[in-house]
């Protein structure tokens, strides 16, 4: 037996060295594809640390994907070190990669609009958004579906793809918002007389901001049965619409007060009877 080792060593033994040298090598290049995809994996979330421009879902896919391409790089160099044709199986995967593509395009298609959603954050979980004809408060954002709550309580799952392809309003983005609320009042009213009385609500409704424009009366329109004021003013997107619910009670409260009217929608008929 141990000739029969001897003799082997001594006929394939540049081949063994070859082979055991590549061993080494190639759990040298795993041990470094290890190390360089926990550095990656630092260096994402420190950056993002940093400069605060990535939404924290996004995170974890990037130091996954980075994880997984560091390691198909290193899988390549090691299969090519052992001799294999990396060139076929490179180009036999791009076949594959491609015909799963086309089977998969809308899947795809809404991964690739999660990703950009994710990385330009035209909102966040919180924020309340519609696009559509769809509006609610975002819960969740993963690669393929983004899910929201109605004011309702309803649960709604859209694919991202829908969402990207739709014009987004996003309520929560901006920290101030105006509100405007119209009131009507009866053509043989004053006017000047409803615009006091808005102004007096202006005056002691302490949540208006004066910036980016200090509250205003008006008119806004001479309609078919009333002549429409409007009060108009800016406050936080917190105190939105608590102030539009209660400005709505008091504008209708205080203008009945101050004598006036607000007639509703009505219209003229006039009868000619014509003789025979």
């Amino acid at each position: 037996m141990q000739d029969l080792i001897t003799n082997y060593w001594t006929n394939h033994s540049t081949v063994l060295i070859d082979f055991g040298y590549n061993i080494l090598l190639a759990i040298t290049i795993l041990l470094a594809c290890s190390l360089i995809a926990r550095g990656a994996r630092r260096f994402i979330r420190r950056a993002n640390d940093h400069l605060e421009k990535l939404d924290e879902t996004i995170v974890p896919v990037l130091c996954t994907s980075a994880t997984y391409v560091i390691y198909i790089v290193g899988l390549v160099i090691i299969l090519d070190i052992f001799g294999v044709n990396t060139a076929s199986i490179i180009t036999l995967l791009g076949a594959a990669g491609l015909a799963i593509g086309f089977a998969l395009k809308d899947t795809l298609s809404n991964i690739a609009a999660g990703i950009m959603l994710l990385i330009l954050r035209p909102f966040k979980v919180g924020d309340f958004i519609e696009f559509g004809s769809t509006m609610g408060t975002i819960k969740e954002i993963n690669l393929f579906a983004t899910i929201l709550e109605t004011f309702d309580g309803i649960y709604i799952s859209s694919p991202n793809g829908q969402i990207w392809s739709s014009t987004i309003k996003n309520y929560n983005r901006n920290d101030k918002r105006r509100l405007d609320v119209m009131v009507g009042i009866s053509y043989g009213d004053s006017i000047d007389t409803g615009l006091e009385v808005l102004r007096q609500i202006i005056a002691t409704e302490p949540r208006f901001l004066q910036e980016p424009a200090p509250p205003q009366t008006m008119v806004i329109s001479l309609a078919d049965s009333s002549v429409n004021l409007q009060l108009r003013g800016w406050t936080t997107t917190d105190d939105y619409w608590q102030t539009l619910c209660d400005l709505n009670k008091r504008v209708k409260e205080e203008v009945e007060q101050a004598g006036l009217s607000i007639p509703f929608p009505q219209m003229d008929v006039h009868l000619i009877k014509t003789s025979e």
